[in-house]
């Protein structure tokens, strides 16, 4: 077992425990960044000017009424950057935009005495616009040809030839939606100037280091003259990775011009219309399998809607190809990615980051070309799972490790939810109910963990030891509620081998741990976890050689074990807390930097080839669904799910990010539908759901009437901080089950073997289409026009199966 995986005796990670401020969680006690506001004197509000039309170029920008406002103190424009207006990092962002991109773009920002006069000084805020054409949907964009970014392709065996060999070839296209982070807390920043010029900013970021270097380019000064503090966020998903940025450096800005503290708070309108969602897709495909239903071959485009900047579009894309593969193995793949520029929001990070759209695109062509296969949806993905021991290596190179536990959990399912019994069950009484039907689906996920960047993959950590045996964490990583800092503390007291109530955790902040990465790539145990561990390691090397002169024994015969230093075959024993003042009176250092970097990692992107995770996150769920064939209205009976995050760190922690992942995958793939005005009107470009009364999320009514996880036992990984596998994204794309579950609870209303084209997400009304779409499917059976479901006809049928809407069944060459 390598050096970084091995527990020692009595380790505290391993061991259910509750979130660390689960009790400030519940007794609202809890502080969060807007929070601090009320303990702040002489307090600025920041207030957005935003323009609601879709695109256009700003030829006058009159500032004079706001000012005129009772209350009103200043009006930020363009004209007051010291630096760079810019709060990107590709440049294509300008926090005082010239031109309006989206509607509610912000172009200006009142700053107020009271909330109250900003909102009315911006009001006033007077804005002549040229406006301009705009495209709003993807296939607008795609339709004009407007492009930015880079355009990857992945390459892998030989595509053509793999289509000579298949016996059976289908294409189609697939578009779905994107989804909005709807965190509780919204886009929330307070910046303060000290005596000496240096600012200061609390903000709900997950990447502190770059809002310190966003506001370093703002601002025009180097960055050690700003710091940046996150205390927690209530809520994240990715949302706040890049989006925090330009925010902050309005509230900077405006303090370093008025010194005073300025704060500014999005409210759920503003957060919901002016910050970044999940990427949107595109996909058109065509594959191809032998007779025996196996993938021969894969030739995709993905088209991401990137919005009107750049943002994190390139790397969600990049992702998006790596992951399309999911558990199978793809022979011969030619994936090709592109993002369109459209005139809405910037869209950006979020759980999964692309892996779940690429995913995404796998099993909806596996969910739509079963029946065409004549084969259980269940059976054909079994099929083409990646098998140990056969050099299998993804489309872009990288061999897949424990491949044994695509299989293995897969299993453990089908054992745990007793799937054959539960079929015949659901058989059964699907033929006896008209107008109700159930389905159950199995769906599994292998997910790459690590960044795609390589550099990104190193962490940091700061761990101090004071003379009466406390002990004071800092690491570079941010708490949005994923239990990281309960984590940290954990491997904390395991390294050090003390009581967990001897160790505290500091606030995440740029002045204690410098350069580091974002809280995202479900990486934030792994890089901050081997930091402190590092930094631990240091440390109990030191005490090691004081309580060896102490014991009368060799350092390396020592060992610390809940808190009491003991020597090897001796009954001597000495405290911790005696330990560390006698090292305090030696003149030992009790403090250490830490530094973690994630090895055995290569990525080229011009060629889109390389080793860029550490390991992969395995997984399966098994979802029941029962679907109302008058209205598509559907519930979730049951969900079983097994997943590997290694020897977990915090088993409670752990199951409670794969019920959430779970569930906010189903939100996406079922309730999320995110509207835009895509009319010639006056409000083209508006987001039409603005508010969680139009805007549907999981509730408790959507959650499952029975769910079971498993984490995976005996799951050590090698070469990750104690075993442990990461947790935060993988278990989302588990939902895929739900919406395969209603795919074939669709296709129950209609005759067997029929294929049903479901859209994303699947509303009631979306399932209800399918089931026409199947219905009808019935009545062409007995009609004489021989035309397939959806009007399109059938150019050769795969194995007996119906050709769905959008997709066509071609004889094998």
């Amino acid at each position: 077992m390598s050096h970084l995986s091995e527990r020692p005796e009595k380790p505290v990670v391993g061991v259910s425990m509750p979130h660390e401020s689960a009790y400030q969680h519940v007794t609202g006690t809890a502080l969060y960044t807007d929070d601090l506001v009320q303990r702040t004197k002489d307090v600025l509000h920041a207030y957005p000017v935003q323009v609601m039309k879709a695109r256009g170029r700003i030829t006058a920008l009159r500032t004079e009424p706001a000012l005129a406002v009772p209350g009103v103190v200043r009006v930020l424009t363009g004209a007051d950057v010291p630096g760079v207006n810019d709060a990107g990092m590709k440049h294509d962002e300008p926090l005082f935009p010239d031109e309006v991109m989206f509607h509610g773009h912000a172009v200006a920002w009142v700053l107020g005495e009271t909330l109250e006069a900003a909102r009315i000084g911006a009001a006033a805020v007077e804005v002549d616009l040229e406006e301009l054409p705009s495209l709003v949907t993807v296939r607008e964009a795609m339709e004009a040809g407007s492009y930015h970014g880079a355009r990857p392709l992945m390459v892998h065996g030989d595509v053509d030839a793999g289509f000579a060999e298949s016996a059976h070839v289908f294409s189609g296209e697939f578009e779905f939606a994107g989804q909005e982070h709807f965190y509780l807390e919204t886009h929330a920043a307070l910046a303060l100037v000290d005596e000496n010029e240096q600012v200061f900013i609390q903000s709900s970021t997950q990447h502190p280091s770059e809002t310190q270097e966003i506001v370093s380019h703002v601002l025009g000064v180097p960055s050690h003259e700003i710091t940046v503090q996150c205390l927690r966020m209530g809520g994240g998903f990715g949302g706040k990775e890049m989006q925090p940025h330009g925010f902050a450096a309005v509230a900077a800005l405006g303090a370093k011009l008025t010194g005073r503290p300025v704060r500014f708070r999005l409210n759920r309108t503003q957060d919901l219309t002016m910050s970044g969602k999940r990427h949107g897709f595109h996909a058109s495909w065509k594959i191809g399998f032998d007779a025996d239903g196996r993938i021969q071959a894969l030739d995709a485009t993905l088209t991401a809607d990137g919005g009107w900047s750049l943002d994190l579009s390139e790397p969600v894309l990049a992702r998006a190809l790596c992951h399309i593969d999911n558990t199978y193995w793809i022979p011969n793949a030619r994936v090709a990615g592109r993002i369109v520029k459209t005139n809405t929001v910037s869209n950006t990070a979020f759980r999964g980051f692309g892996g779940p759209q690429g995913m995404l695109v796998i099993e909806d062509i596996l969910g739509r070309v079963a029946p065409q296969l004549g084969l259980d949806p269940m059976e054909l993905r079994e099929r083409n799972f990646y098998q140990p021991g056969q050099g299998q290596t993804t489309p872009y190179g990288q061999p897949v490790t424990q491949a044994d536990r695509i299989s293995a959990v897969w299993r453990q399912v089908l054992e745990n939810g007793a799937i054959a019994d539960r079929k015949r069950e659901i058989a059964a009484f699907n033929a006896a109910h008209p107008h109700t039907k159930r389905a159950v689906a199995i769906t599994g996920i292998k997910f790459g963990i690590s960044f795609n960047l390589t550099a990104f993959n190193q962490g940091g950590a700061l761990v101090l030891i004071y003379k009466d045996g406390s002990v004071l964490i800092n690491h570079g990583g941010t708490e949005m509620g994923q239990g990281l800092h309960t984590k940290m503390m954990q491997v904390a007291a395991t390294t050090l081998g003390i009581p967990l109530h001897k160790v505290r955790l500091a606030p995440t902040r740029t002045d204690k741990v410098p350069n580091t990465s974002a809280t995202a790539a479900s990486s934030g145990a792994d890089l901050n976890g081997g930091a402190i561990k590092n930094a631990c390691e240091q440390l109990r090397e030191r005490l090691l050689q004081v309580a060896g002169s102490q014991l009368g024994s060799n350092a390396s015969d020592v060992r610390i074990v809940e808190g009491v230093a003991r020597a090897l075959g001796s009954d001597k024993e000495l405290a911790w807390d005696d330990l560390v003042r006698t090292a305090y009176f030696q003149r030992v250092q009790l403090s250490a930097s830490g530094y973690y970097r994630t090895e055995g990692l290569h990525w080229d992107a011009k060629s889109f080839r390389g080793t860029p995770f550490k390991y992969f996150a395995y997984g399966a769920a098994a979802t029941e669904v029962e679907v109302d064939g008058f209205t598509g209205a559907y519930r979730i009976r049951r969900v079983d799910i097994v997943h590997d995050v290694g020897e977990s760190l915090s088993p409670m922690i752990d199951i409670g990010q794969v019920e959430g992942g779970f569930v906010q995958g189903a939100g996406w793939l079922t309730l999320e539908d995110l509207r835009w005005d895509t009319g010639d009107g006056p409000n083209r470009g508006r987001l039409l759901t603005q508010a969680a009364s139009t805007y549907k999320l999981p509730s408790f009514s959507e959650m499952p009437e029975e769910f079971n996880v498993t984490l995976m036992e005996n799951a050590t990984e090698e070469g990750a901080v104690y075993g442990s596998k990461a947790v935060g994204e993988p278990p989302l794309m588990l939902a895929f089950s739900v919406r395969e579950a209603l795919r074939q609870a669709a296709a129950e209303f209609g005759p067997s073997g029929v294929s049903v084209d479901l859209a994303s997400p699947a509303t009631p009304e979306a399932v209800f289409w399918a089931i026409e779409a199947a219905r009808q499917a019935d009545e062409a059976e007995v009609s004489p026009n021989g035309h397939a479901p959806g009007g399109s006809a059938a150019n050769g049928h795969a194995a007996g199966g119906k050709v769905p809407a959008g997709a066509e069944a071609l004889s094998g060459a």
